[in-house]
């Protein structure tokens, strides 16, 4: 490799966080890359030795984008750790707070963080630029200002019933902290109903039902409402199907896990079908991070920062791995291993299949929320309490926008004595195991076409967007 020409690309703007890619070239193509997490941030280590109720408090501020996420797998992971699960209606309840979060971010990612690439001047002379500019150039795009309206407004719902955002304590093991009355019920229906208008209005350009009743990506090419339909019609001319293209492999932990099981369902999608989640399969890989300890699953995990920074290691991110595989995740999974015939049809596929899997999911979740909402028993239980034994462990795994989140907890004396976290960008952006194996971003950027010229190419782009990145959780 040593004579190929190299290109380090970074740090990515609109990120959540620093990222940096190496990527090897030949005939105008990346033929290798590596993936580099460079911010080390120890959350892991701060959390030993304290009450684990702490991690109530202080896992959310591993992140302002995901917070209520974090929240969620930290209060599943003491409600396991206690054996004392949510009531049925604060389960309900924290599935709406979260799902909430997760609609925001895919709304976010699309208008703020995706499309603003295609305005760039690379692009100029495309039939669809002008309209590109008008809708989504920074600042001034005409969609990015009312999705921040948007956005805004549903997320009124947080402050009635998570109390702010982020950085709630509403999600405890038990439930949640605030039960709504038949006034709040009445105002979470009234928000959801406006953010309904605004997506089938500006998004969609047509009715949620008739997008999720799409179930073939010719289906999907013939959309034409909506921003939706400018993005379909520039997927189809830059040829974005073929763009980034992952493994195949998928994994989901389930989103929103209620009483009667999850709102989306969880599960590993491998060689075209879907199987179970071995959990015990589960295990952090640190031969190229600059971290110490040998490959062990997370209750048996170590975040132990190696100060010399071996050279053979690029990357603060372990790589974690599922049966000795990487694996996919993100929206896209989730509705692969749902079982969603549109998503289905797209699986092993590029930067075109993962937006349309988050615009997907945007859809699939409104409606999902608003059965949630009209469901709200005001005269229910929504917590109950929980004591923390002396000794236990437990796991949370929960699905943040981004993908599959998993926080470990072992507790000794009444104390945290070890809390281990794999968040979604640990497994998109993972670095290669002791195998070699490329990890799911770096298996993507293969056959990226660079310009000549190019420093930041606009494909390399268009694919790292594609995972919606959020590089301060990597590393926690």
């Amino acid at each position: 490799m040593s004579d190929t020409p190299r290109l380090v690309v970074g740090p990515f703007n609109r990120v959540e966080g620093d990222l940096e890619v190496q990527l090897d070239l030949a005939d105008g193509k990346v033929v290798s890359a590596q993936v580099n997490a460079p911010l080390y941030r120890g959350f892991e280590r701060m959390l030993e030795g304290r009450a684990p109720s702490d991690a109530l408090t202080l896992t959310p501020r591993i992140c302002g984008i995901c917070s209520i996420s974090q929240s969620a797998a930290a209060a599943r992971a003491l409600a396991a750790a206690t054996g004392v699960m949510p009531t049925p209606q604060g389960a309900a309840m924290a599935a709406l707070i979260h799902a909430v979060e997760n609609a925001s971010d895919h709304l976010f990612h699309f208008n703020l963080f995706f499309m603003p690439d295609f305005t760039r001047p690379c692009y100029a002379g495309r039939g669809w630029y002008e309209r590109a500019v008008d809708r989504f150039a920074a600042i001034n795009g005409a969609a990015g200002r009312a999705a921040i309206a948007a956005r805004t407004d549903l997320m009124h719902i947080l402050g009635l019933m998570a109390g702010k955002w982020p950085h709630t304590l509403a999600l405890q093991p038990g439930g949640v902290t605030r039960a709504p009355g038949p006034r709040d019920k009445l105002r979470i229906e009234t928000a959801l109903r406006q953010f309904r208008k605004y997506l089938e209005r500006d998004v969609f350009g047509g009715a949620l039902e008739d997008f999720c009743a799409l179930d073939s990506p010719a289906a999907l090419m013939g959309w034409t409402g909506g921003d939706v339909g400018l993005f379909l019609e520039i997927a189809a001319d830059t040829d974005l199907a073929a763009m980034g293209r992952g493994a195949g492999r998928y994994l989901s932990f389930g989103a929103y896990e209620l009483a009667e099981g999850h709102g989306f369902a969880p599960g590993l999608w491998r060689a075209g079908r879907r199987g179970p989640v071995d959990q015990a399969a589960i295990i952090e890989d640190p031969s190229h991070a600059w971290m110490l300890g040998g490959a062990a699953h997370p209750f048996k995990g170590q975040t132990t920062p190696d100060e010399t920074m071996r050279e053979t290691a690029y990357t603060w991110c372990k790589a974690p791995r599922l049966g000795g595989e990487p694996v996919e995740v993100g929206a896209l999974a989730r509705q692969i291993v749902d079982g969603h015939p549109l998503a289905v049809a797209l699986a092993g596929g590029g930067v075109l299949a993962r937006v349309a899997g988050r615009l997907l999911e945007l859809a699939r979740t409104q409606i999902l929320m608003e059965h949630w909402a009209r469901e709200i028993d005001t005269e229910a239980v929504f917590m109950r309490t929980a004591a923390l034994p002396e000794t236990a462990s437990g796991a949370g795994l929960v699905e943040a926008a981004r993908g599959a989140l998993g926080h470990w907890v072992r507790i000794e004396g009444g104390k945290i004595a070890s809390y281990q976290i794999i968040a979604p960008t640990t497994w998109n952006f993972s670095p290669r195991d002791a195998q070699g194996v490329p990890g799911p971003l770096e298996t993507a950027l293969v056959g990226a076409p660079v310009a000549e010229g190019e420093d930041t190419p606009v494909a390399v782009q268009h694919i790292v967007r594609s995972f919606d990145p959020c590089m301060v959780c990597t590393v926690h």
